[in-house]
């Protein structure tokens, strides 16, 4: 089914109305915070159930739901380090932790937010090549390889108390992959925090912080473009029920990382990309998925 279109934007989710986009928040919500891509997912479940593609704004925007699940799972860091960066400043005393934390998470963004800027054109355009099954296919095997890899070389024994602005910038870096459909942002970040000999549940910890920046960014940036194309009152009533069952899923999917990594490992999501990447790619190779 061909994508709709607002003003260039991919605004597929309007013509699925609310019990649709209800469910595919769920998905979103699931997918956006565990390392298995949430872009894969929602170009699969509509393909698999023949619904239109929810479309890329749809997906951008959801990035709210995911901020308001990260920052409320981790209030009690966000509000930590908000205050301790804020005495610090009043105190002047720049070699506070807390402030030198927060000004690594700033620079750690920027990376992304060039990229984002420079690719947008590509990445939020109706039809985009890289929207297509076979990208998200390789996506999925190429980082679920890159994963395992990280699981078998990464040494679990540094806390995040003891990162560095290395650490902070390679795993803001890493953030860049995440604009690739398929190879998502949560497994980038864990992926290359694990290399950084993060313990895993503070590699997720860690990935998270860095990452609200980024997620606040994106989502309200594709608010605005959704805005500037005149989205309809129907469309934005469609575009809230997905973002607040989103954002309830999406906090249930951060618990349910946690428990997994703080008592297993990464490898049950390394097997879950690899397996998606390559059903993926034999489904259009075999014509059953159309590309």
């Amino acid at each position: 089914m061909a994508n709709a279109c607002t003003a260039g934007l991919d605004t597929g989710f309007v013509s699925l109305g609310y019990a649709k986009v209800a469910f595919l928040g769920v998905v979103q919500g699931i997918t956006e915070l565990l390392p298995i891509s949430s872009t894969a997912h929602m170009r699969i479940v509509p393909a698999l159930l023949g619904w239109q593609d929810p479309g890329s704004a749809f997906s951008a925007a959801m990035q709210l739901a995911a901020l308001a699940a990260v920052v409320s799972y981790f209030w009690a860091d966000v509000r930590g380090l908000s205050i301790g960066t804020l005495a610090a400043i009043r105190r002047r005393d720049f070699a506070d932790w807390n402030f030198r934390f927060a000004l690594w998470i700033i620079l750690a963004t920027i990376p992304i937010l060039i990229a984002g800027v420079l690719l947008a054109p590509l990445l939020n355009t109706c039809n985009s090549p890289l929207r297509t099954l076979t990208v998200i296919g390789l996506s999925c095997v190429v980082m679920g390889a890159l994963l395992a890899m990280a699981e078998w070389y990464g040494k679990p024994v540094r806390t995040i108390d003891h990162v560095t602005l290395k650490d902070a910038m390679i795993v803001g870096t890493a953030q860049i992959g995440a604009l690739i459909p398929g190879v998502s942002r949560s497994g980038s970040t864990l992926t290359a925090a694990l290399f950084r000999d993060l313990q895993r549940d503070e590699a997720a910890r860690f990935s998270f912080l860095l990452g609200i920046p980024a997620i606040a960014a994106a989502g309200l940036k594709e608010i605005w473009e959704l805005h500037k194309a005149h989205l309809d009152a129907t469309g934005w009533s469609i575009l809230f029920v997905g973002l607040v069952i989103a954002s309830l899923s999406a906090f249930a999917a951060i618990w349910g990382l946690m428990r997994i990594l703080e008592r297993f490992s990464a490898w049950p999501f390394v097997v879950y990309r690899v397996v998606l990447g390559v059903v993926l790619l034999l489904s259009v190779a075999l014509g059953w998925l159309p590309n």
